[in-house]
Formats: structure tokens, sequence, C-alpha cells
């Protein structure tokens, strides 16, 4: 099925959910997804990429992209996106590695957010991070 419409409703949606938020490095945190999106192949995991920090980050819920439109395909990998602090970040990021959109986006999102230029400065809570991540990238890339 294609959604015609479904890459320019999560483009709205992305920017309107993150236009005041800044990142680390003091970039509006909006290129962010932007960015993660651009290396996606197809119109579902582009739209995913850029929702995938909406739900996690903001007010919005999963039942208002359902209400908003947005297809199961997109709103089922968002759940499973959407990281629940009670459960530990690796356990977290392997319940992604049977669902191929989930994971596609979230290898995005890591090697993104492991980009330590993006960063104004390398202290030892973005090391930790950046190591967090490294193994994030390995969990998942083991499942390819």
């Amino acid at each position: 099925m294609i959604y015609t419409s479904l890459t320019k409703m999560a483009l709205r949606l992305c920017f309107e959910a993150h236009k005041d938020k800044v990142d680390k490095g003091g970039i509006p945190y909006v290129f962010h997804p932007f960015h993660v999106a651009e290396s996606m192949t197809d119109e579902i995991t582009a739209a995913v990429a850029l929702l995938h920090d909406v739900v996690e980050d903001t007010d919005y819920t999963l039942e208002n992209l359902i209400d908003m439109g947005f297809p199961p395909a997109v709103t089922d990998a968002l759940a499973l996106m959407t990281h629940d602090k009670s459960v530990p970040y690796l356990e977290y990021v392997a319940a992604l590695k049977n669902d191929p959109v989930a994971r596609c986006v979230k290898l995005a999102d890591l090697r993104h957010n492991s980009d330590a230029s993006r960063l104004d400065t390398v202290d030892d809570e973005a090391l930790e991070r950046l190591e967090k991540y490294k193994k994030a990238i390995s969990l998942l890339e083991d499942s390819l």
C-alpha cells in the first residue's frame, strides 16, 4: 500500500512536536529526526524515523497518532521504539531486533546519536552514552 501523504503528515508532526527543542549541542532538535529519515529507503521507515522521538519525548501519544491517521505499520514500530524507562536500555533495544522497521530506524538513530561531532564537548557523561550506543548498535547488527 502506498501512503501518498504519510511522509508529509510525519514531517509536519515532527516539526510541530520538536520545533522549540534543541539537542545537547544546541542545534534545533528537529534536525535529528530529519537526518535519520534521510537514510530510510521507503515511506514507512521514513515516517517512523521522523516520529521516533515524538511519543517518548513530547505530549503526543500513540493514540493521538492513530487518530491522526498513521497506519499500524508506523504506530506498531513506534510502540516498540518508545522506551519505557522501567525497562533496562539494552533489554529495550533487544526487543526491537525482530521488527525490521524498528530495527532499521533504531540503527540509524543510534548511528546519528553516536556522532560526537554533534556535541560541543565530549565529557565523561557523553563517553558513557557513546559506549551505550555502541553496545546497542552491536546488539542490533548481530540480528541482521
